[in-house]
């Protein structure tokens, strides 16, 4: 284990947030495993270690399946947190088997590959007219006027949220995730807990609505799904997975898209051959989810003991496993802190490994690739109008805005 007294480990930097890659790497030379003791955690940065611990059975996203607070040694949050905490803890990202495999199981039933290729139309279109406004308008803010809309509207869609419902949806969701960032303050939560409690009442009624009246939507499917032992999800599930599907579903897209055009921009070889060759589209998506990840940390929990390069991590433990870092290990990657659009063995974790891969992993793909070709072909000269401003989270990695002219 390395002491990170002399580490320029610093989350709450704003020079660390905004290049934490040369930290990472001296991380990754210093060993396998590092205690910080600003966030009460091990930090494990090398990709083989990530990789295989995401498997773990021994690690869980939660305790509570099978200790409580006290015998895990936890103190349980402040019961004025309780509306952020039940929405959060009924979603499958943050359950444990056997709740973690029953409501995923269910959520399969009505989230399948062939709805999301479905959407794949829908997609694309909704792509091109956010596109096709940026250039008319001469230019504007990639973030505003194509990232944040386009994986915002399809999710709602998909949940068969109307469209005039749709305004608060991005700032729940923004105030909601303020809470996965490390030690966050009370104000955050603060608007954690209201965004909760108003998402939560929107969604009930919603779900009521759809009971009486099902539709050809996803939040209908959630209703209606069940297995051979007739298992349905509670209302507490659906309104949990519905949170979690909306913001899963879009915060990591929205991130993707602005991450990866300052990466071109500032990477003009790469997004010259991009231009050149649209047939590279499928292969840049992975490598700039790779090159800047937009999660750049998740979380476990240690429900009995493992070692780690002779370090015990004794039960009660909490393990930050550090995905930018991860991504940028030389010993996956050939010349990782290179820009490679043709980069095939690829093996980013970007979406997580074992059973809490991102089950919305296909759409993601689907409305990067469908934002990215529409900005090829119909912004060719698409180019930069001012140095963007990196926003300062450091778990939920992205830009305040991207301002870009259209040529």
């Amino acid at each position: 284990m390395a002491a990170l007294d002399d580490l320029a480990f610093d989350p709450w930097d704003p020079a660390f947030v905004a290049d934490p890659y040369p930290a990472y790497a001296e991380l990754r030379e210093r060993g396998r495993v590092h205690w910080f003791e600003p966030t009460d955690q091990w930090l494990v940065a090398h990709h083989a270690d990530v990789s295989a611990l995401l498997r773990d059975r021994r690690l869980g996203r939660t305790y509570q399946h099978r200790f409580t607070h006290e015998e895990f040694g936890r103190t349980a949050p402040p019961p004025e947190h309780e509306p952020f905490h039940t929405l959060n803890d009924h979603g499958m990202l943050d359950l444990e088997p056997p709740d973690h495999t029953r409501i995923r199981r269910l959520v399969s039933k009505a989230f399948t590959p062939r709805t999301v290729e479905r959407l794949k139309p829908y997609v694309t279109r909704l792509a091109e007219d956010l596109v096709s406004a940026l250039v008319e308008a001469g230019g504007g803010d990639l973030l505003k006027d194509v990232a944040e809309p386009l994986p915002v509207a399809v999710i709602a869609e998909m949940l068969g949220i109307p469209e005039s419902d749709r305004a608060p949806l991005r700032p729940w969701s923004a105030e909601i995730c303020g809470m996965y960032e490390l030690n966050p303050p009370e104000e955050t939560a603060t608007k954690a807990v209201r965004a909760s409690v108003e998402f939560s009442d929107y969604l009930r009624g919603l779900i009521a609505e759809r009971r009486e009246n099902p539709g050809d939507d996803l939040i209908s499917g959630l209703i209606a799904a069940h297995d051979e032992d007739d298992d349905r999800l509670t209302e507490q599930e659906m309104i949990s997975t519905c949170v979690l599907l909306l913001n899963a579903g879009h915060e990591a897209t929205v991130n993707s898209t602005v991450n990866g055009w300052w990466a071109l921009f500032r990477n003009p070889d790469q997004l010259a051959a991009l231009r050149a060759d649209h047939s590279l589209v499928p292969s840049a998506v992975e490598e700039l989810m790779r090159y800047d990840t937009p999660l750049q940390l998740f979380e476990r929990w240690v429900l009995d003991e493992i070692e780690i390069d002779g370090q015990v991590i004794p039960r009660g433990a909490e393990i930050a496993m550090l995905f930018g870092s991860a991504n940028h290990d030389p010993a996956v990657f050939t010349d990782p802190s290179r820009l490679d659009l043709t980069r095939r063995d690829n093996p980013h974790i970007s979406f997580s490994a074992g059973i809490h891969y991102c089950i919305g992993a296909p759409l993601a793909r689907i409305e990067l690739a469908a934002s990215m070709t529409a900005l090829l072909e119909k912004a060719p000269g698409l180019r930069l109008a001012a140095e963007p401003r990196r926003k300062p989270n450091f778990v939920i990695r992205g830009l305040e805005g991207l301002a870009v002219d259209v040529g």
